[in-house]
C-alpha cells in the first residue's frame, strides 16, 4: 500500500485569523463552502475548532464514495480533520501572505495495493485537488466579499 496525497493551495485577500477561525467554523461556515460532492453534511459534536466531531459522505466519483467521520484538532495555524473511518488524514495550513493569507490544504490515507493501489495512487489525488480547489474557492469568494 502506498500513500496517496493530494494538495491544493489558494491566495486569500484575508486576514489569516480571519481564514482560520472561518476553516474552524464547521457549523456556519463549512456547510456553506463545501462543494457538491460532500453529501450529508452534519456536525456530531462541538461545531467549532478542536474537538469538534463531523461527518460526510464524499462523493469522489460516480460509482466511489468514502465515509468519513472526522475529529478536528487544532495547533497554530494548522486544523487537522483525521478520519475514524479510514487513513485519511486533511491538514489546511494557513500563513501570512501580505496583507492576506495563503491556505493550503493536504489529503493523505494509505491507497490500496497491486494495480488498484497504481491507478488510485495515479488519478485519486487529481480528483480530489480539484474538490479541493473548489472548497477553497468558495472559501476565498466568502470571506473576499
Amino acid at each position: 500500500m502506498a500513500q496517496v496525497t493530494a494538495t491544493q493551495t489558494a491566495i486569500i485577500n484575508a486576514a489569516p485569523d480571519a481564514v482560520l477561525a472561518a476553516l474552524a467554523d464547521y457549523t456556519s461556515v463549512r456547510p456553506a463552502i463545501l462543494p457538491e460532492n460532500y453529501r450529508d453534511y452534519e456536525v456530531l459534536s462541538g461545531g467549532t475548532g478542536a474537538g469538534t466531531v463531523v461527518h460526510w459522505i464524499l462523493q469522489a466519483t460516480e460509482k466511489r464514495q468514502r465515509d468519513v467521520k472526522a475529529t478536528v484538532t487544532v495547533a497554530d495555524s494548522t486544523i487537522t480533520e483525521t478520519d475514524e473511518n479510514s487513513s485519511m488524514v486533511t491538514t489546511y495550513t494557513v500563513a501570512p501572505n501580505g496583507s492576506g493569507s495563503t491556505v493550503s490544504t493536504t489529503t493523505t490515507w494509505q491507497g490500496a495495493g497491486g494495480v488498484g493501489g497504481f491507478f488510485e495512487k495515479t488519478f485519486a489525488p487529481k480528483g480530489l485537488g480539484r474538490i479541493q480547489a473548489a472548497l477553497l474557492g468558495n472559501l476565498k469568494s466568502r470571506l473576499e466579499s
